[in-house]
């Protein structure tokens, strides 16, 4: 639906209020997930989609679910950003490739070991250089949005599919079973790499003010943010198809 048949469809509901109180949440959202994105990528454009989630979000809002009208905006107008930068994604497919193999190369040697696998141990699997592996991590932090967000999406289209394959829902497939699940795999990561993912999602810090609190530069908060998500991703990979 476009956002003016959209806005005219929840007009009536009196929702002009609750728009332009909530238009601060979806420019700061913007600006946050901004950092993290190509150069290409114009700040209007996310802000324009981000009102767009935010209009469905008011029309499609259930209290009896029990989450807040907040949180369940934020989920929607991020979403909706996500959505407007993977129609445009440009990203090179030896990108995702590379970026596919470092999550597996994480879960194989998890797996052998029993321990969390060092950047060093990733590039000696893959049979490269370190440099050549931060160079990995930097193309696909720059490419694409790698977030904790899109896991989540990622997460709930495998459940929808599966869902829509059967005629009830697996024992134990559900939505909350995920997020716990992302939740714990997010609790396990090594501590530098929790504490990146907490400052950017819970602290709302951009990638030059965490680098100030690690004393790194914006490039390393990057990759050891990507990083990490492709970790989640390699534990998660059960609950992700690629």
């Amino acid at each position: 639906m476009s956002g003016v048949a959209m806005y005219t469809s929840v007009q009536a509901g009196g929702t002009d209020e609750r728009v332009m109180q909530h238009a601060p949440l979806v420019k700061r959202i913007a600006y946050h997930l901004l950092s993290r994105l190509p150069d290409s990528v114009q700040v209007d454009d996310l802000i324009q989609a981000g009102m767009l989630g935010l209009l469905e979000a008011i029309k499609n809002y259930d209290a009896s679910q029990g989450a807040s009208f907040d949180t369940y905006a934020g989920i929607r107008i991020r979403g909706a950003m996500l959505d407007e930068v993977r129609r445009s994604d440009w990203t090179p497919r030896s990108v995702h490739k590379k970026s596919r193999m470092v999550s597996d190369a994480i879960r194989i040697i998890e797996n052998q070991t029993g321990r969390e696998a060092r950047d060093v141990d990733v590039a000696e699997y893959l049979g490269i250089t370190i440099d050549e592996y931060n160079h990995i991590l930097q193309d696909s932090s720059s490419c694409r949005v790698f977030s904790v967000e899109e896991l989540s999406e990622d997460g709930d289209q495998y459940l929808d599919e599966a869902s829509n394959q059967q005629e009830e829902p697996a024992d134990g497939l559900s939505r909350e079973g995920f997020q716990q699940a992302l939740a714990n795999a997010i609790m396990s990561l090594p501590e530098r790499e929790r504490l990146v993912i907490s400052l950017y999602y819970n602290e709302e810090l951009n990638l030059r003010e965490i680098g100030e609190i690690l004393n790194v530069s914006e490039s390393r908060v990057s990759q050891i943010s990507t990083q990490a998500v492709l970790r989640l991703r390699s534990r998660l990979s059960e609950w992700i198809s690629d």
